[in-house]
């Protein structure tokens, strides 16, 4: 099961998500710099941790590495969720609690994505906004870019990001 990320973790991976290419330590650390002040080896200490932790893949670039997301923000989240719903007692109770949270744009997405998943559902007539089904779909297409190749067998790649323990 996924961990929830650490602050400084986080604000690592939003940027790899946000940038969808490979970076480097000091693209990162630039970034990251016009908030805080941080060193360089702080950096490269929270991206090889994450790299440990499966969150990245890296790859040798001369003298430096670039780091990739192994999945996507939409997989970690969903992941957090997941277990989140789990490890309740009473899950259709966390449900009704859940939604009862839920802003009208939230429960407009979550409209969108059961017409998507499931369109054979009551009350799912009618298509999703083509908002929900562009964003559906190029989450799909990162999804499916991320998929490892025979080399990479040993990435720990399953679509929902790295098991805790790692």
């Amino acid at each position: 099961m996924p961990r929830q990320l650490g602050d400084l973790e986080d604000a690592v991976m939003t940027r790899v998500w946000q940038w969808n290419r490979p970076v480097t330590v000091r693209e990162v650390l630039e970034d990251l710099q016009q908030e805080r002040s941080i060193a360089y080896t702080t950096v490269m200490t929270v991206m090889d941790n994450l790299h440990q932790k499966g969150w990245v893949r890296r790859e040798v670039d001369g003298r430096a590495y670039r780091y990739t997301a192994v999945s996507t923000r939409a997989a970690y989240s969903a992941a957090l969720m997941n277990e989140a719903w789990s490890r309740s007692d009473n899950p259709a109770a966390a449900l009704v609690a859940f939604f009862g949270m839920m802003s009208a744009e939230q429960r407009e997405a979550l409209r969108d994505a059961m017409r998507i998943v499931r369109p054979d559902l009551p009350g799912a007539s009618g298509p999703p906004t083509r908002e929900a089904a562009d964003e559906v779909a190029d989450e799909g297409t990162r999804e499916a870019a991320d998929e490892p190749t025979d080399e990479q067998a040993g990435d720990p790649v399953d679509g929902a990001g790295p098991e805790s323990g790692r």
